[in-house]
């Protein structure tokens, strides 16, 4: 019985994510999808989805869609910001943490600041710190014009 019970909650351990590590794995699954594009590899986003995901997280799904989906409106916005700079020309995954963050903060219910936050502390993580500067300079001057807009 004991037994059972530690693998029952081991199972659900494993099963639960913070949306960080959603995050995570949005931005893993985007720089597939990205480095699939760039090599003119076909590809379905759900056979993607579905290896790098041991259960079901429909923020994850959300999340990636929203991105492939808004992609060009999404490049637009972050050109208008980046300063003599294109998006084209980031990493994979600079280019997948910018994406998931303009989308979230223009397309979710998560606080802006809260958006941001985890933008940055992806790029803390996963890119150097001019490029981490530079996701905060694109995603700050975002959630300000919408505040502007929204107000």
């Amino acid at each position: 019985m004991t037994k059972l019970l530690i693998c029952v909650m081991i199972k659900s351990w494993v099963m639960y994510m913070t949306r960080h590590e959603q995050r995570y794995k949005a931005m893993t699954i985007l720089y597939q999808a990205f480095l699939y594009d760039n090599n003119n590899i076909n590809y379905d986003i759900k056979d993607i989805i579905n290896e790098q995901m041991e259960t079901k997280s429909k923020f994850v799904d959300s999340l990636v869609m929203g991105v492939l989906e808004n992609k060009e409106k999404i490049d637009e916005l972050a050109n208008e910001c980046l300063k003599d700079w294109d998006i084209s020309r980031l990493g994979f995954t600079d280019q997948a943490i910018l994406r998931m963050g303009i989308f979230e903060i223009l397309n979710t219910d998560t606080p802006e600041v809260a958006c941001i936050d985890e933008a940055i502390e992806l790029s803390h993580e996963y890119s150097d710190d001019k490029v981490c500067k530079m996701i905060n300079g694109v995603l700050d001057r975002i959630y300000h014009e919408k505040q502007k807009i929204d107000s």
